[in-house]
């Protein structure tokens, strides 16, 4: 099969399909880099150039996006991205203590692939899922409320070709397939697995048992008249004047009080305050 760019014909032109997607067509770049991970399994050099040329912008404008996201590597992935989240919150519920763990189980760094090229290891910021903290992501699927022994655990199932389904998500396939995915070619496993999870769904639960609605938005009753002074008329637009000119008067108020020539701490200026 012939190639271009070091990619066959068939994902040359679905990268054509994609930017065909969009009125614009260099807004498809970003699922097209995805796409060329899933050939490649990184944004390749020839991948670069291959979504430049279809999109007729420069090579240097390709790559410039392409290592502004961390989704996209430039190094290969292996079959299974592990994302051990380290930002606040899990990591103070261990995910600090699991990430620790799992690079000295699998003997890799941060961003390194284990020797059979099954699992690479990053520590990742928040996947806004901190009700189920500490989390991890596999290819980018949920793993809840992880521990050091049910991260190893997960690692060695997925380095003996395990079936693992996400806690949250569908069965997990390779990261070449989830690339794929976020390129726009659906796998069919969207419907799989609860799509939310209990801890999630509290507050919901709460406010249909005792009744609670979000406040209706209060309308300006005052209808056939044209355009108003912010500052005239009834309803939400004088109660954003009353509080711009309460709000402005309070500033001024400060100002006026503050006392002249008091110098910030971090002045270094030997002039006296204020002239």
């Amino acid at each position: 099969m012939s190639t271009r760019h070091g990619l066959d014909e068939t994902t040359y032109a679905e990268l054509r399909a994609i930017a065909a997607r969009y009125p614009q067509p260099r807004s498809g770049l970003l699922p097209m880099l995805h796409l060329v991970q899933s050939a490649q399994g990184r944004v390749t050099a020839e991948g670069i150039e291959a979504c430049a040329e279809i999109l007729e912008i420069s090579a240097a404008e390709v790559s410039g996006v392409a290592t502004f996201y961390t989704m996209y590597k430039r190094k290969p992935v292996g079959d299974f991205h592990v994302g051990v989240c380290t930002n606040t919150l899990c990591a103070v519920m261990g995910g600090d203590a699991i990430f620790g763990r799992l690079k000295e189980h699998l003997g890799v760094g941060n961003d390194e692939t284990t020797a059979d090229g099954r699992i690479t290891l990053e520590h990742i910021e928040c996947n806004a899922a901190c009700d189920y903290a500490p989390v991890m992501t596999v290819n980018w699927e949920f793993m809840d409320n992880m521990t050091p022994s049910s991260a190893t655990q997960l690692v060695d199932d997925l380095q003996a070709g395990v079936e693992v389904t996400s806690t949250r998500g569908p069965r997990l396939c390779t990261w070449r397939e989830a690339e794929r995915v976020l390129a726009g070619f659906p796998d069919d496993r969207a419907d799989e697995g609860p799509s939310a999870g209990a801890a999630s769904l509290v507050g919901l639960d709460l406010a249909r048992e005792r009744g609670w609605r979000a406040p209706e938005a209060e309308l300006d009753r005052r209808q056939g008249e044209g355009p108003q002074d912010a500052g005239s008329g009834s309803g939400p637009a004088r109660q954003a004047a009353e509080q711009a000119d309460t709000g402005r008067a309070e500033s001024e108020a400060t100002v006026a009080e503050s006392p002249v020539g008091v110098r910030h701490e971090d002045d270094t200026h030997d002039g006296e305050g204020e002239k």
